[in-house]
């Protein structure tokens, strides 16, 4: 017979404890563990084997066939660009990103693409009704007479569609609002997700027909549900960006047919989301006559080298702690590099505020910024400008030494493809050096 035990599980991702605790240790979420009844079979019984189906026997590597995936490509060059050349048949992928990001406007549009071929797709939403979701295709030009939409919270009847349509792809908005009758646990918990997800993977691999699955968030940005989610899925993709922003990325967290280290550009309109294949102009001002405190960079965001301006302002402050306020950089970078700009260089900053900013809302994490952050402070604080065809890159020691950083070659290629002249990378040893390029 069957024991049942008691075993505390967290609602959020599943993890299991011998007690109860405040805290997951796996999500870090408080207050979401709770006790829950667990049969335990009898030591004594053992699973017995099987025989494999017809034609599912294990094989040689030697006598499979080699031919290489096939990509089937979306219409949309920069989502085609991240997935690696396009969607693959059979394949489960999973996108996440922020609520109102756009991931349904997105998708839609893939949808939209894929059926304008004569594809059949299938997109259902667990969130939104039919007539919420026609007057978005409407707003976004995406009326195709062989794109189906359903508005289903219930596997089974989710599964029916699927057999009904018969689709080339499968939508599902989101994979968190559908659940299963022969599961226990509410829609979006880890049980419920677990099921549904294994469900839809198995009618992607036993079909031939991918599946993009739609996943929600946590507060702290990662996607919400067990971690078994992700390893289940094939591709695992995050749209980003930011609200006070129409620029958005799209970037590939796990893909087992392509890179993951490419990044797609798009920005929220009127009409939709649109694809941004130069963004190299987005992220720089548009003056003509060069302002002191501003400096070019080019930075990397996946294998895309993209050119950002910085900006710094220095004035004299009126209290006793000077203010430190950053938008787009890492503030303890800013404020080493201050420190390092005062020992180093001789800058006199313990008595100014010192403002630093990027253009464009774009956010700036790799070191390689750290030499443009640096010129601009110097010329913020000389008041002299910076010639417009400089650009500058490097990362910058406690030491004061100015140290390579990778894709050094692209990064230069980029500045010399946009007009950009005169280049202070590694080449200088000292920031008294890059100093006296930039502005002497």
């Amino acid at each position: 017979m069957a024991k049942t035990s008691s075993a505390y599980v967290c609602s959020e991702c599943g993890w299991q404890a011998a007690k109860w605790v405040g805290r997951c240790g796996e999500c870090q979420q408080w207050g979401t563990v709770e006790v829950r009844g667990v049969a335990r079979a009898s030591l004594a019984r053992t699973t017995k084997a099987t025989a494999p189906e017809a034609g599912r026997e294990a094989k040689p590597i030697t006598q499979l066939a080699g031919d290489a995936v096939k990509h089937r490509q979306t219409g949309i060059n920069e989502l085609d660009r991240v997935l690696g050349g396009g969607i693959v048949p059979g394949a489960a992928m999973l996108f996440s990103g922020e609520p109102g990001v756009g991931k349904s406007t997105l998708l839609l549009d893939v949808a939209a693409r894929i059926a304008g071929h004569g594809a059949r797709v299938l997109y259902v939403s667990g969130e939104e009704s039919t007539g919420q979701i026609r007057m978005r295709a409407e707003r976004t030009n995406a009326l195709v007479d062989t794109l189906y939409l359903a508005a289903e919270t219930d596997l089974a009847s989710v599964l029916g569609h699927i057999e009904m349509v018969d689709p080339g792809l499968i939508i599902i908005d989101s994979v968190q609002t559908l659940a299963s009758d022969q599961v226990e646990g509410i829609a979006g918990g880890p049980s419920q997700v677990r099921e549904v997800a294994a469900a839809l993977i198995r009618v992607a691999k036993d079909r031939g027909t991918p599946v993009i699955l739609v996943g929600h968030v946590t507060k702290d940005g990662s996607i919400a549900g067990p971690r078994l989610l992700e390893h289940l899925v094939d591709v695992v993709c995050h749209f980003e960006g930011d609200r006070n922003t129409a620029l958005r990325f799209l970037r590939t967290l796990k893909n087992r047919f392509g890179p993951t280290d490419e990044v797609g550009c798009f920005e929220m309109t009127g009409g939709g989301i649109a694809e941004v294949a130069d963004p190299s102009g987005l992220f720089l001002s548009r003056g003509a006559v060069p302002v002191s405190g501003t400096c070019a960079t080019v930075a990397m965001e996946g294998r895309r080298a993209l050119p950002v301006e910085i900006q710094a302002l220095v004035a004299t402050s009126a209290t006793p702690n000077p203010r430190r306020v950053t938008s787009g950089v890492d503030p303890s970078r800013v404020a080493m590099i201050l420190a390092v700009l005062e020992r180093r260089a001789g800058v006199r900053l313990h008595d100014q505020d010192v403002y630093v900013s990027t253009v464009g809302g774009v956010k700036l994490t790799e070191p390689a910024a750290d030499l443009a952050i640096a010129l601009a402070v110097i010329s913020a604080v000389a008041d002299r400008p910076l010639p417009l065809e400089l650009v500058a890159f490097g990362e910058i020691s406690l030491a004061g030494e100015i140290r390579s950083v990778t894709s050094g070659t692209q990064r230069v290629a980029e500045a010399e493809r946009l007009g950009y002249t005169r280049i202070i990378d590694a080449g200088v040893e000292s920031l008294a050096e890059a100093r006296r390029a930039a502005i002497d």
